[in-house]
C-alpha cells in the first residue's frame, strides 16, 4: 500500500502517528491505539424490541455499534459532512465515541473508506480528541499536526478515486488547519454501495469500549456523489445503539443535508 500524508499543505512521513502531548499521554495513547480500530455495522442483539426513543415513534434500525445515517444503493464515490466538536460527560469511568463519514460498510462487507474523529473522557473527566483515517479493515492511524478543541467546527470528507484508492480529508473550518491521506492500492476493495454519517461506539482490541455520553453530533452539509451526483440524506435509513436492552442514541435527519444523532 502507497500511503501519503498532507498537513497544512506538508508532506509528513507514511508511519502511523500519534497526537502530540505529553511523554504519559503519549505512552497511554500507543497503547489505546494500537488496537483501536472501526467495525462494520453490527446488529443489536434484538433489532425488533424498541419502536420508541423517548416516546416518539420513528422508522429506525438498531445496531450495537452504529448510530447514524446510511445512504444504501450503488455508485458512492464521496461523502461530506461537517460537525461540531461535542465534550463527552464525563461518568466516573473511562468512554469513548467517534464520529465519522465513509464509504460501505454496512452493505458491502469487504472494505470501509472513514475519516473521523474520536472523543474520550477519562474516569476522572479529563477530555481528549483524536483525529483518524482508516481503510477498515486495516487499523484507524491518527493524523499528526492537526489540534482540536471542543466547539471546533470541522469537515470530513472522503473520496473515492476507484475502488482500491481514495482520500480521506479533514478541515478544522476554526482553525484553518486541514489534513488529508491518500490510500492506493488497497487489497481489501469498497463496493461503493454505502454513504454513511456515523457516530460509532468502536472496537479496542476485540471489544467495544465504553460508550461516552456525547450529548449530541449534528452533521451539516451532509451530503455525497452518487454516480456522479450530488444527493443529499433525504431518505437515509436511520441507525440507533442498541445494546442489551437499552437504546443509547437517539438518531434523525432534517431536511436534506442535516444528521443528528443525540445520547439518551
Amino acid at each position: 500500500m502507497k500511503s501519503t500524508i498532507v498537513a497544512a499543505g506538508a508532506l509528513f512521513a507514511t508511519s502511523a502517528l500519534a497526537a502530540p502531548g505529553t511523554a504519559a499521554r503519549w505512552a497511554n495513547h500507543a497503547a489505546r491505539r494500537s488496537g483501536r480500530k472501526g467495525g462494520f455495522r453490527q446488529p443489536a442483539e434484538d433489532p425488533t424490541v424498541f419502536a420508541e426513543v423517548n416516546g416518539t415513534a420513528k422508522n429506525v434500525e438498531y445496531s450495537s455499534n452504529w448510530a447514524g445515517a446510511v445512504l444504501s444503493s450503488s455508485g458512492y464515490t464521496s461523502v461530506v459532512g461537517t460537525i461540531v466538536v461535542p465534550t463527552p460527560k464525563k461518568t466516573g469511568k473511562s468512554a469513548s465515541a467517534s464520529a465519522w463519514v465513509g464509504i460501505d460498510g454496512d452493505t458491502c462487507g469487504t472494505a470501509i473508506l472513514q475519516t473521523g474523529l474520536d472523543f474520550s473522557v477519562s474516569a476522572s473527566g479529563a477530555v481528549s480528541y483524536d483525529a483518524w483515517y482508516e481503510w477498515y479493515p486495516d487499523y484507524a492511524y491518527d493524523f499528526s499536526g492537526f489540534p482540536i478543541s471542543a466547539g471546533d467546527e470541522v469537515k470530513m470528507t472522503v473520496t473515492a478515486s476507484s475502488k482500491s484508492a481514495g482520500v480521506a480529508t479533514l478541515q478544522n473550518l476554526s482553525t484553518g488547519k486541514s489534513v488529508s491521506h491518500s490510500f492506493s492500492s488497497e487489497s481489501n476493495k469498497l463496493c461503493e454501495y454505502d454513504a454513511e454519517w456515523i457516530v460509532e461506539d468502536y472496537e479496542e482490541g476485540s471489544s467495544l469500549v465504553p460508550f461516552a455520553n456525547f450529548g449530541t453530533v449534528t452533521f451539516s452539509g451532509a451530503s455525497a456523489t452518487k454516480s456522479g451526483s450530488t444527493v443529499g440524506v433525504s431518505g437515509a435509513s436511520i441507525l440507533d445503539i442498541q445494546q442489551g436492552s437499552s437504546v443509547l442514541t437517539d438518531c434523525s435527519t432534517s431536511g436534506s443535508s442535516t444528521v443528528t444523532c443525540s445520547y439518551v
